[in-house]
This record gives structure tokens, C-alpha cells and sequence, in this order.
């Protein structure tokens, strides 16, 4: 994995749902001994604020109708970078890993909303008279962006990031995974893994045909879903079974179409 801390730049992580883009943040966070990740989950409404507080303009309203001595503060709610931020700059000043999670569901003009205060840890608060509240530059947070190329981001965007592609695992280090998630499945000779870990590389075989190929999600959940139907670990996989619990692997009816001629061969 490429380094961050010399250049300074976000990591931007790609590869297919389940490959631990998610995870990598926090054992990130655990190797450099600092608190869980500030994580940000991104929305297709989400605008660029959000990601470091927002504010209820609403409540603030209500509460003035009262008459009250009111501090806008009451109403900001700090988002995981701006909070990463003003940690930086606390008393107690700490550096924060922050993880902004598939920030290809954004709007497409929120990276470029971010360019500025991305690579320079800074934001603003109209509300709060908006002076630029700016990251201890010595505890500048460290920030992991998540995206799973569902849609291309902004070029100018890529340029101020570190990037790297997590590779799809490998047939031994699935089974690690499976061995870890499923009950049941922790002997690496069973028959029925086997079976399961052949029949799921080819579904994602070009030869296969399907348009979206089941990642390491579909493969725990189909797992789960044949030992829950009463797969015997220490048994083959068996064809009925197999057809009963292919929508768990396979979530499209195309897709399950060539899913069950792959199956028809196979069995």
C-alpha cells in the first residue's frame, strides 16, 4: 500500500465490495495507535459541508421564538473531518483517521467542492462567523476515501490523492475470510467449501456470463444461507441446495439465468 504520511494526500481505495476497504481504515488507525476512524458515509444527497458538520437551522429558529440566549454552537453537530480537526487543535490534541466511505455516491460536484479544504485541512462555519478553523498542521488527519467505481470522479479531484486498488483475494486467503464469518466452515478440507469456492470462480469466470460477479458479501451470505438450509460441512455441495440458495450468490434475474446453466453443467 502506497504511503500517505510522505506526500500528504488522501487515500483513495477501490476493489470490489467485500475486499476490506472499510476494515483497512481501521487497522490503520490501530497500527498508528489512534482512536477508531471518524467515518463518513456518503449519500447521493450529501453536499460538501456535510462531511464536516451540520447545522439545524430549524431548531435554531424554534429556540429564538422563545427568547432565549441562544449559541449557535447548540445547534452545529461536528461531522468526522471537521471533528478530526478540531481534535488536532484541542488541548489534548491528537491526530484522528478519517474515513470518508464510497464517496462515488456523492453528487458529482462534491469532490470538487472539497479540493480546497481537502488539501488544505481547513473548513468554514457561516454560522460561526465564518473564519477558516484550520488542522494543527503537525496533526494533519490522516483521510481514506472509499469508492467502489460505480462512476468516474472528477480528474482534478484524483490528482491531490494517493491511490490504490485492493486486488480481489485469492482462493486461500477466502477461505481465511470464510473461516473467519460462517460457523461451521473452519475446517479448510471441507467438502462443501471446496465445492462452494469452485462453483463461485466460475460464476465470476468471463466464461459465465454474468454481468455482475458475486464478490466476497454474496459468497459469506450464500454460505450462510446453505448451512442454514442444512448443508453438511463434511458433505459435497449438492445440486438441490445449490438452485434453492443461488439468489443469495446471484441478484439479478439475467444473472441467474447464466448462473443456472453454469449450475446444469456443473452438476
Amino acid at each position: 500500500m502506497p504511503s500517505m504520511s510522505r506526500c500528504g494526500q488522501p487515500l483513495l481505495l477501490t476493489g470490489e465490495p467485500g475486499t476490506g476497504k472499510t476494515q483497512l481504515a481501521a487497522n490503520l488507525a490501530w497500527k498508528l495507535g489512534l482512536d477508531a476512524p471518524l467515518i463518513f458515509e456518503t449519500k447521493s444527497t450529501s453536499a460538501a459541508r456535510d462531511l464536516f458538520y451540520t447545522y439545524d437551522a430549524i431548531a435554531h429558529f424554534r429556540a429564538v421564538q422563545t427568547g432565549a440566549a441562544l449559541d449557535a454552537r447548540d445547534f452545529i453537530v461536528w461531522n468526522a473531518l471537521g471533528e478530526a480537526i478540531l481534535r488536532s487543535r484541542e488541548a489534548d490534541a491528537r491526530r484522528s483517521v478519517v474515513l470518508i466511505d464510497e464517496i462515488d455516491k456523492a453528487p458529482r460536484d462534491f469532490p470538487n467542492d472539497l479540493l480546497n479544504e481537502i488539501e488544505n485541512q481547513y473548513f468554514r462555519v457561516p454560522e460561526l462567523g465564518n473564519e477558516p478553523i484550520r488542522a494543527n498542521e503537525a496533526l494533519r488527519p490522516v483521510l481514506i476515501l472509499t469508492s467502489n467505481s460505480e462512476k468516474n470522479l472528477p480528474d482534478a479531484f484524483l490528482r491531490r490523492c494517493t491511490y490504490y486498488n485492493i486486488p480481489f483475494p485469492p482462493r486461500e486467503r477466502l477461505i481465511e475470510i470464510v473461516q473467519s464469518r460462517v460457523a461451521g466452515l473452519e475446517n479448510s478440507e471441507s467438502p462443501l467449501l471446496r465445492d462452494a469456492l469452485d462453483l463461485f470462480f466460475r460464476l465470476r469466470a468471463p466464461a459465465a456470463g454474468l454481468r455482475k460477479l458475486p464478490a466476497t458479501a454474496e459468497l459469506i451470505g450464500w454460505l450462510t444461507s446453505l448451512r442454514e438450509m442444512g448443508a453438511a460441512s463434511d458433505a459435497p455441495l449438492a445440486a438441490d441446495l445449490a438452485r434453492k440458495s443461488l439468489s443469495a450468490l446471484v441478484k439479478s434475474a439475467d444473472d441467474q439465468n447464466a448462473a443456472a446453466q453454469v449450475l446444469d453443467r456443473r452438476m
